[in-house]
């Protein structure tokens, strides 16, 4: 093989990740599958901790967020969010990634927190609230990315006996939970689920920005 890189290194820690987890992603079974010898990895890695900063960094990196411009913060908010997005289904060991690392040691990561920072400072928020809103985003990202509704192993004989479970509900108590058991349980459609949920995350915000 080529030169080993840092990167290399990490895409196969990810694809490890996605298939049997992170406890499967070790300094020596990388070493086995990349053809190398342990030490060659540790010139890049000195142990897992610093793997996974790796690896979320590289997870990250996959999303280069727009500069900054002219155009209303809502519209640069909704780019950042839909990147997040789409860079944390990348890989399906993402939420696990990052919910392992601490973000100031992760480059990428950095600047995306800082960019959210910056948009929420712009929108009228004080640094209080910017800090939350930079939170509250990450994680709506990650829940929306690592939604059940894009997960096709779903057992049919389950989806079934959790329906019938609520469409026999007392009607005249749980009328809602029986009139939606269908949407509640096999779930919308996957474009509308993404949407509506930055839709919801965004109109939140730009709800409190309009009261200041």
């Amino acid at each position: 093989m080529g030169k080993l890189t840092a990167q290399a290194i990490a895409e196969r820690a990810l694809e490890i990740g996605d298939t049997e987890g992170l406890d499967a992603v070790t300094i020596r079974r990388l070493a086995t599958d990349l053809g190398v010898t342990p030490m060659a990895l540790y010139w890049h890695y000195k142990n897992k901790e610093q793997l996974i900063v790796g690896m979320a960094d590289h997870l990250i990196g996959g999303f280069a967020p727009k500069q900054a411009d002219d155009r209303p913060w809502q519209e640069q908010f909704r780019d950042l969010i839909e990147g997040l997005i789409r860079t944390l289904r990348t890989h399906r060991c993402a939420k696990s990634v990052i919910e392992q690392i601490d973000p100031v040691e992760v480059p990428n990561f950095l600047a995306v927190w800082d960019q959210a920072l910056g948009l929420a400072r712009g929108a009228g928020f004080g640094v209080d609230e910017s800090c939350l809103i930079s939170k509250y985003i990450l994680q709506s990202a990650i829940a929306i990315a690592d939604a059940p509704i894009h997960v096709k192993t779903v057992d049919p004989a389950a989806v079934r006996a959790k329906l019938a479970g609520l469409q026999s509900l007392p009607e005249e108590t749980y009328p809602y939970l029986v009139e939606m058991a269908s949407p509640l349980v096999r779930g919308t459609e996957p474009g509308l689920y993404d949407t509506f949920g930055v839709d919801l995350v965004l109109s939140g915000i730009e709800a409190l920005a309009a009261r200041r």
